[in-house]
């Protein structure tokens, strides 16, 4: 139900100045739009280059080109192209320009209505006989809607916050980037050393097959020794080649993230045996609150706050004023036109819109608890493998890979001299074989475990020594 009310005016004046009232209506309803605020990075990678859409929204959209780097590469390098050309970030990065433009288009005020109408068309004076016709009478007007109670400041608030979670979106994908890279390329990293293995070990089986030959032809020996010698070299280099077929393939697929179909890099740059402490679990837990899926919900909460601000706001009703004016010809003269218009809210208040609003910001609370709840049991998760990761590698690398090498060493050379028999070498260079896979896969599990601690407290385990960062935005 709405109650309006217009005035008629008659004066001879300008027709013109009949409007010139609106303009005050127009000026009370604009607003500029809110700057954008982005959400400051979480450390890691934070000095890393990103990509980000042009400034200039007449250039065409593209991401830019970087040449495959050839030879080496290190860490950096991988992370670095993956940031800048990853087809996925830059649909984040695209959705961040597109609120931006939705956050403009809230702080509009609505447009004005030009309205033009023709009255008394066909009257005349009388209804039987001679009868003089009534002349028309033209009356224009221009109205305006004035929105009452906040509601475009309502609605900005919600499109900034609505910004500021595709933000948050954007730096969970970045995080996300991060960990997935740094996964295959220590894929990478272990597969060449892996295949370095494979070549020690068939050296080593080398040696072995010979000092068999030798045997079998001083008669020593059955020559059945010597075939068991020949499939064992065999199977080693089986070994070998399928270690250098997974390399091929990790290198593959380490440059499909930054959208390269053919990697023109010939090796990866780094030292898996480096192996840091682990620190303790509450020194991790405490940092928590930068993880981009934790930080996220304040402005998730701020949201659902400004969308029940917006709910409310519309309980209190608009006002639609217009101005124009009416031409009388028959008596040559102008007279204004005043208008207003104002919804009665008597049936609806909009109170499901309100408890709508309220009980989404009631579940917003109630999920920010399971994210940091999800979180932490991530947390422990990854801290587990770390640990149970940097156990085995400790031992593997003081007990085991050094008795085995040690074995196989005083094994070959004992069937050399006719103490040990050909299966005690086969069985000491199976032990050998299978300590160094499991030495490397051990090594490849820690730094994939810390890789994984580092997206959920969002900085580098090498920055343990210095405070928890603020989360937030700046």
């Amino acid at each position: 139900m709405s109650f309006a009310a217009c005035l008629v005016l008659r004066c001879h004046i300008d027709p013109c100045l009949a409007i010139v009232w609106i303009a005050t209506a127009l000026l009370l309803s604009s607003a500029s739009a809110a700057r954008a605020q982005p959400v400051a990075p979480r450390p890691l990678g934070s000095d890393l280059p990103v990509y980000r859409p042009p400034d200039d929204r007449r250039l065409t959209p593209g991401v830019p080109t970087i040449e495959d780097p050839a030879g080496s590469i290190s860490l950096r390098d991988a992370l670095g192209l993956a940031l800048m050309q990853s087809p996925e970030l830059a649909t984040f990065a695209w959705e961040i320009r597109a609120r931006e433009a939705r956050l403009l288009q809230a702080g509009r005020p609505p447009n004005p209505v030009v309205t033009t109408a023709v009255q008394d068309l066909g009257g005349s004076t009388g209804f039987t006989g001679a009868a003089d016709p009534i002349q028309s009478q033209t009356t224009i007007e221009l109205s305006q809607l004035v929105e009452l109670g906040g509601k475009r400041a309502a609605r900005q608030r919600v499109a900034a916050l609505n910004r500021d979670l595709a933000a948050w979106d954007f730096e969970t994908a970045r995080m996300d980037v991060l960990t997935r890279v740094t996964g295959a390329y220590l894929d990478v990293l272990a597969s060449q050393q892996l295949v370095t293995l494979t070549q020690e070990t068939a050296g080593l089986v080398e040696q072995v097959q010979r000092a068999v030959g030798l045997r079998v032809a001083a008669g020593v020996v059955s020559p059945i020794e010597q075939t068991k010698a020949d499939v064992a070299l065999a199977a080693v280099r089986i070994e070998s080649d399928r270690a250098r077929r997974i390399l091929e393939a990790d290198r593959r697929r380490l440059a499909a993230l930054w959208g390269s179909t053919s990697p023109r890099f010939q090796s990866a740059v780094g030292d898996l045996t480096t192996v840091r402490p682990v620190p303790a679990f509450d020194d991790l837990q405490h940092r928590l609150s930068q993880n981009p899926d934790v930080a996220r919900w304040a402005a998730e909460i701020a949201q659902r706050d400004a969308a029940l601000a917006v709910e409310r706001s519309k309980r209190v009703p608009d006002v639609s004023v217009s101005g124009g004016y009416r031409r009388y010809p028959e008596i040559d003269s102008n007279g204004f036109v005043i208008g207003a218009s104002v919804e009665l809210p008597l049936f609806d208040r909009n109170r499901g819109g309100i408890q709508e609003a309220r009980d989404r910001l009631s579940k917003a609370h109630e999920e920010q608890r399971a994210a940091h709840v999800r979180v932490t049991a991530m947390l422990a998760e990854a801290y587990r493998s770390l640990s149970s990761a940097s156990d085995e590698v400790s031992a593997l690398a003081s007990n085991v890979l050094p008795g085995a090498r040690s074995a196989f060493e005083a094994v070959g050379e004992g069937y050399r001299l006719g103490k040990f028999g050909y299966l005690d070498v086969l069985d000491a260079q199976r032990t050998l074989v299978s300590a160094g896979g499991q030495y490397l896969r051990a090594l490849a599990d820690f730094h994939k475990a810390a890789a994984e601690v580092e997206r959920l407290i969002g900085e580098p385990l090498t920055a343990m020594t210095t405070p928890p960062a603020t989360s937030g935005q700046e």
